[in-house]
């Protein structure tokens, strides 16, 4: 493995190994996540021999979503809906605990509340494109498309304005909020409420749909115990008794039914995404006078439950076929849900019943034979033979042809409960076999995504093996690695809880540093490893992440959160720091310009921290960053946020000067440090404040490993280790509740698709963007760039990065095609998917390649 000069041919290969990544990932992508079939056109009612369909209770809906509302917002003892716990009490209101399947993302769940679907986990990626209308359900059948047929009243919406791009043109009257603004816990609600009083006044709509986000909000932003989440649930309680009020007092609205649910929960976090029992457990309340004949006496408030499964438990689909019985219209056509027995004492017949529930199970039983035999007859079907059923499909079909022989006739006055029952527990057996039917894979593209992985990770191979001075004894760490990484993948809790793998990894990396590095260790030297190994020890243990321990104590809920100046005087010193490194390389300037151009930079950039905490988490402000904040007082976040990325920008062209046209040797290395230290800057910026002491921690590690003169792939093997693990020390995980918004806004003043992906990115990845800064300062370090190495060393550190990148690629596509059937395919190994895009197009494709190795050709051009 030893060849003085590098083939051209190895930067080919590297170059393509590298394209051939977005293509493999893409071609997966539309084999992994297809859009699933549905069936067109407008459900009708079908005539089953026994006159009209029975005559609905209601002819105006109410429906308002209130985004994240988990269950125990709602039902537990110290809510903010007292007076929705006063309407159950008095049994004018039926409370349910809706279960929301994952991705719980608000585009999917909405689409599962209005079609009774299982909608596709692609959803999930286009709910964060706020331009997308490829997903629409204009042509779909919904309860919203069924309410606008029968032609009774104009549809009306307000709030987020996802409904606007999922139903285009069919609100009569609307006003959308952007759903990505976590930082606005109060406009973002009052334009939506400012619009009821009249509206309710008003006799010309029979649909209303209300979505708020506030709540949802707070959530991502302090978590579900955060000091504005009361009052947020005292004021949708609020709304609810203004709508609830208006219902008993204007005769036109005494017929309405106002439903108001979550679209998914949250978790101990205050994310959302997965699949916890927090997140997919969400309130469900119908509310009428009417209910109250109907209901029956339920405790109020609910003792405390550990799974978040209060009173009865329905799924969300469930709420189309129920709304097309009590408002009166057929149950869409693509619906899997099952009408809520709760609900049928409404009809006292129990032919009214029994037709109900035929009409919902042969929907069903009409997507069942479309699907699987092709035939639109939802009666007996040619060739099936009953007595040897091939599959849980033929089963469910033949056991309604058994089930029909009784329940067909709906009409006979000798209906018995059993009949009725006998079709109820079909229906939630079809509900449950098809909702988790595997999407229809496309494995030619799942075989081809994985071929053109291979491809790539053999040119990585290839390259490496042709790489300058690189011994095959110093790959066996990264290899050793990568197995390991990628055995990891078959298993879903190790997915769950990858931030373990990295956290032991890396420590067991930094002994082996110190190990080897003793014989020549001076007492300074092995000091410092020491305290490297305790800074990780600490890193480890910043933030508890992961899925199964969300929540539970670490260092910041136990230390630093409680005691407000210990955070802020941590924070001061990472700023000083950064500060004291910047002064040091910014040599060349007169000490007097340099020391206020950074003191008005660090100014700037503490003040935004402060004014935004002040803003996210008000309780961490307290004596003297209170004092501060006064002192700060005035302008708005944008501009505070946009004075920070403007000062960044100025500053960096010194040192970008220095190198691209000064070119002075002893001054390349302060140039490439002060643009380390300004991302440093931005990185603090971009992250929560409870996490900048972590980039303390960070420069400390980095300062230990500079010292070992490490060669190419020790530094590369370093540079990964602490990308993952810093990732997840953050907070980071592989669950889509994990992505963190709080900063994706910061000076931002309208919603801009690619600004705000790029600043959730690098708010979401900052520390492994800063760990590639880092490594190449290093790599710039380990050798000298003459002509003779120029390039050679970033190559070997580029071929083993994308060795690991296309392994691990590789080994996510191969688990996910085997266990495509899995039970948590679309939970955990789906969302883990998604990851590994993020990584190898983000981190490995733009960050570690083009910016990394844009920062090394400039750090090393001659002079």
């Amino acid at each position: 493995m030893h060849r003085r000069h590098v083939f051209p041919v190895s930067t080919i290969l590297l170059v393509a190994a590298n394209l051939l990544i977005p293509f493999a990932i893409l071609l997966f992508a539309v084999g992994f996540f297809p859009y699933k079939p549905f069936l067109p056109g407008l459900a009708e009612y079908e005539p089953l021999g026994n006159g009209p369909p029975p005559e609905a209770p209601f002819d105006r809906l109410v429906f308002m979503v209130i985004d994240a509302l988990r269950s125990d917002f709602v039902y537990l003892d110290g809510s903010g809906f007292e007076f929705t716990q006063r309407l159950i009490s008095d049994g004018v209101a039926i409370p349910f605990t809706a279960h929301a399947t994952s991705p719980t993302i608000t585009m999917p769940r909405i689409k599962a509340i209005t079609t009774g679907s299982t909608p596709s986990f692609l959803d999930a990626i286009l709910s964060f494109d706020e331009a997308d209308t490829s997903s629409t359900l204009a042509v779909q059948d919904t309860w919203l498309a069924q309410m606008k047929a029968k032609g009774a009243g104009k549809l009306l919406m307000y709030g987020d304005d996802t409904w606007l791009k999922l139903f285009p043109g069919i609100f009569d009257r609307a006003d959308g909020t952007s759903s990505f603004f976590v930082s606005d816990f109060t406009e973002v609600d009052h334009n939506v409420t400012r619009h009821i009083p009249d509206e309710l006044r008003k006799d010309d709509w029979n649909t209303i749909v209300l979505h708020y986000l506030g709540l949802d909000h707070i959530g991502h932003k302090t978590g579900p115990r955060g000091p504005n989440m009361i009052p947020k649930q005292r004021e949708m309680d609020r709304v609810i008794r203004l709508i609830y009020e208006a219902m008993e007092s204007q005769p036109h609205l005494q017929s309405t039914l106002l439903v108001f649910c979550g679209d998914h929960g949250m978790n101990d976090a205050g994310n959302h995404g997965a699949s916890s029992p927090g997140e997919t457990s969400t309130a469900l309340v119908f509310i009428s006078p009417k209910l109250k004949r109907i209901s029956v006496p339920v405790k109020v408030p609910a003792d405390f439950v550990e799974d978040f499964q209060y009173y009865s438990v329905v799924e969300q689909s469930d709420l189309a076929p129920t709304l097309a019985a009590l408002l009166g219209f057929p149950v869409p056509k693509n619906n899997l849900g099952s009408f809520m027995a709760d609900f049928l004492p409404f009809w006292p017949e129990k032919h009214d019943k029994l037709q109900i529930l035929v009409r919902n199970a042969r929907q069903i039983l009409d997507i069942v034979t479309a699907t699987y035999t092709g035939s639109s007859s939802v009666d007996k079907q040619p060739g099936l033979d009953c007595l040897r059923a091939g599959s849980p499909t033929e089963e469910l079909m033949c056991d309604w042809q058994h089930i029909s022989g009784t329940a067909g006739n709906t009409s006979g006055g000798d209906i018995d409960d059993a009949r009725i029952i006998n079709v109820s527990t079909w229906l939630s057996k079809a509900q449950a076999l098809m909702s988790s039917m595997a999407s229809n894979y496309d494995m030619s593209m799942l075989i081809y995504g994985g071929l053109a992985a291979v491809v790539s990770l053999a040119a990585a191979v290839v390259v490496m093996a042709n790489s300058t001075s690189l011994a095959t004894a110093s790959l066996l760490p990264l290899v050793l690695i990568t197995v390991l990484y990628g055995t990891m993948m078959f298993a879903s809790s190790y997915i769950e809880e990858e931030q373990h793998f990295w956290y032991w990894i890396t420590s067991a990396w930094l002994v082996l540093l110190v190990v080897k590095s003793i014989p020549m260790a001076t007492r300074k030297s092995f000091i410092m490893g020491v305290l490297a190994l305790s800074a990780m020890r600490l890193i480890r243990g910043w933030n508890q992440t992961g899925q199964k321990f969300t929540g539970e104590a670490d260092i910041v809920t136990s230390f630093v959160e409680p005691n407000p100046p210990l955070l802020w005087s941590l924070v001061f010193v990472t700023y000083a720091i950064v500060s004291l490194e910047l002064f040091n390389s910014l040599e060349g300037i007169p000490t007097a310009v340099s020391g206020s151009l950074i003191a008005g930079l660090v100014t700037s950039a503490l003040s935004f921290k402060l004014a935004f905490t002040n803003e996210d988490a008000p309780e961490l402000i307290t004596g003297f960053s209170r004092t501060l904040v006064g002192v700060f007082d005035g302008p708005s976040l944008v501009n505070r946020a946009r004075a920070v990325f403007l000062g960044l920008g100025l500053t960096s062209i010194y040192p970008l000067y220095n190198l691209v046209v000064s070119r002075t040797g002893p001054s390349r290395g302060d140039a490439m440090r002060t643009l380390h230290h300004l991302y440093a800057l931005f990185a603090l910026t971009q992250s929560r404040v409870t996490n900048a002491p972590l980039f303390l921690l960070y420069h400390a590690t980095y300062l230990y490993l500079s010292r070992l003169h490490l060669g190419a792939a020790e530094i590369t093997i370093s540079s990964l280790l602490f990308q993952f693990s810093s990732f997840f020390a953050m907070g980071g995980s592989n669950a889509i509740s994990g992505v963190d918004l709080s900063n994706a806004y910061n000076g931002v003043s309208g919603f801009n698709v690619i600004v705000v992906g790029m600043l959730a990115f690098l708010s979401n990845w900052a520390a492994p963007v800063w760990w590639m800064s880092a490594s190449n300062l290093l790599l710039l370090q380990s050798e000298r760039c003459t002509t003779s190495v120029r390039g050679g060393v970033f190559q070997q550190h580029a071929a083993m990065l994308t060795f690991f990148v296309t392994a691990a690629l590789g080994f996510v596509m191969v688990a996910c095609t085997t266990l495509r059937m899995h039970l948590f395919i679309w939970t955990v190994f789906s969302p883990k998917y998604l990851y590994s895009m993020a990584w190898s197009l983000g981190q490995h494709l733009v960050i570690n390649m083009v910016c990394g190795g844009l920062l090394y050709w400039i750090g090393c051009m001659e002079g």
